[in-house]
């Protein structure tokens, strides 16, 4: 059974803030991309959130993004390590305390599930980091050091920025570190295809539309994604895999860093029931009072084991029906890995069983959902989701983490235990074993936080970037290339949007202009070279 991973996430509050000014510059400038998490006081009418018109939807995030805050800021800087395999990368993750200077909503709602999953409130207000909303006060914000400025640098670095369901999460980071909101969502949009030239790329959109999986909320797509990357370790595959590596902090550094542990799954033999509604949407309206098992692990194990009996199910039927003569079939010269998504099974009912969910679900909406920040409603998910780097000083030192020294004993015919997903490939060497674990003994074992939450979406992104090029490169019978990729082209600037088929496109259009407040930040930014 491998070890649990444990993150290493480097606590940011007003006191430390100008000492790893630096530091966080220095990650965000060499990073190969920047993924964000948002922690939030609340976001309003959860039923606007969800109306049909988006403009509708855009003005009630709007209203949230003026009259709540951002509690906290997890930034998750992904480099990759060109001396190292590919797909290496190099990770650096920051938890940022902030404390909004201004008059702001709080909803009880959120206040209750933030300090059910060990949120600080006493710290937030004694040691949060003071910051204005909408238009910059009492100074500009490419100077000094605060945390509009250091949203500048981010600017400034033209980095691809990945969100996990990112629409409020943007519009909250607009609101708070940038400028007033526009009236529009036209005007907004076109603002951010100039913000972030390097594109927007959100793991929601990208799990749900390219990866397939069952379920798509962020604690759920990170596991999975860690436990396929494990397994394809394992399996001795060729081509790219993840591998993840972290600064070691040693000396006065070490007391900044919380350790978020992502635990192994202790045993995956004995049965339990699943709650259906957690399993579907990562919530549940009865919280820790319901008493069926809300384990992430046996959920995505529960997942493959019904997708692996309906394929032997529908397997046993072809071949009947070819014993049987019946002739030709529309699945004959397909794909054996699609067929499983153009087969319709005349006995099962229609739909999964997680949109049956929807119809026991209370007209009550929750606060927010396991990535924190978002409702979720209607049977529809609204999560709301180093070479030459100067940051790894002397107190600081690289530590690998990388699949393939643990997951050897992880794999049984691709029914290995999530615990090779969860944690796979913590490797331990002599030389810094004992202070690994020292780091376990004090990691925290709850992974809701907005510094973790940004790790999880960051290695969704570059696990799926992986996937997804090896399947292309399959599919065109050639052979991987090594050299630096685009990304992910077809899900380039396209933002997920709860009930809906098609994205939102984050793209100017030709008849809508940028908004005066962008314009002029723009000139403080890049001196007018969008």
């Amino acid at each position: 059974m491998a070890s649990s991973l444990v993150v290493p996430v480097i606590d940011v509050q007003n006191e430390n803030f100008k000492e790893l000014w630096p530091a966080m510059v220095v990650a965000i400038k060499t990073a190969s991309f920047v993924a964000l998490d948002t922690e939030l006081s609340g976001l309003g009418n959860r039923k606007s959130l969800l109306a049909e018109s988006i403009e509708d939807r855009y003005k009630a995030i709007c209203h949230a993004a003026r009259s709540r805050s951002i509690l906290s800021l997890g930034i998750a800087c992904y480099k990759k390590l060109d001396q190292k395999p590919a797909d290496s990368y190099l990770v650096q993750v920051y938890n940022l305390i902030l404390l909004c200077s201004e008059e702001y909503i709080i909803e009880p709602q959120s206040v209750h599930f933030l300090v059910q999953h060990g949120f600080d409130f006493n710290k937030q207000y004694g040691h949060g980091i003071p910051y204005c909303k909408g238009n910059n006060k009492g100074g500009a914000d490419d100077r000094g050091v605060h945390i509009r400025a250091l949203f500048t640098e981010l600017l400034r670095a033209r980095k691809p920025l990945v969100l996990h369901n990112g629409l409020i999460d943007m519009a909250f980071l607009y609101q708070s570190f940038y400028a007033h909101l526009p009236e529009r969502l036209a005007t907004f949009t076109a603002d951010l295809s100039e913000m972030f030239p390097a594109g927007i790329y959100d793991t929601k959109y990208v799990t749900e539309f390219e990866l397939r999986l069952s379920a798509s909320y962020l604690e759920y797509a990170y596991k999975k994604c860690k436990l396929d990357n494990g397994r394809s370790v394992g399996s001795g595959t060729t081509g790219p895999h993840v591998h993840i590596e972290f600064c070691q902090y040693a000396g006065h550094m070490s007391t900044y860093v919380d350790y978020r542990e992502c635990p192994a799954v202790a045993s995956v033999d004995k049965q339990t029931d699943i709650c259906q509604h957690f399993s579907a949407f990562g919530w549940c309206p009865n919280g820790t009072k319901c008493p069926l098992s809300h384990d992430t692990d046996r959920i995505i194990l529960q997942d493959e084991k019904n997708k692996e009996d309906k394929w032997k199910k529908r397997k046993r039927q072809r071949e009947k029906k070819r014993s049987e003569g019946e002739g030709s079939s529309i699945f004959d010269g397909a794909p054996e890995n699609k067929i499983p998504n153009m087969e319709v099974d005349p006995e099962d009912p229609p739909g999964d069983q997680r949109g049956t969910v929807a119809e026991m679900c209370p007209d009550g909406l929750p606060a927010v959902d396991s990535d924190g920040n978002t409702p979720q409603s209607e049977g529809k998910s609204l999560e709301t989701d180093s070479k030459g780097n100067s940051v790894c000083d002397e107190n600081i030192t690289i530590a690998s983490i990388d699949d393939s020294r643990n997951t050897k004993n992880n794999t049984n015919d691709g029914k290995s235990g999530v615990g090779s997903g969860t944690g796979a490939g913590r490797e331990k060497t002599n030389d810094r074993s004992a202070g690994i674990e020292t780091q376990k003994k004090n990691a925290d074992a709850g992974t809701h936080r907005a510094g973790f939450d940004a790790f999880m979406t960051g290695y969704i992104f570059a696990y799926s970037c992986t996937v997804i090029r090896k399947e292309e490169a399959r599919e065109a019978d050639k052979e991987e290339e090594e050299e630096e990729q685009s990304w992910l082209p077809t899900c380039l600037n396209k933002v997920y949007l709860s009930g809906k088929a098609a994205p939102l496109n984050v793209v100017k259009s030709t008849f809508s202009k940028s908004s005066k407040a962008h314009m002029q930040k723009m000139e403080m930014v890049w001196g007018g070279r969008c």
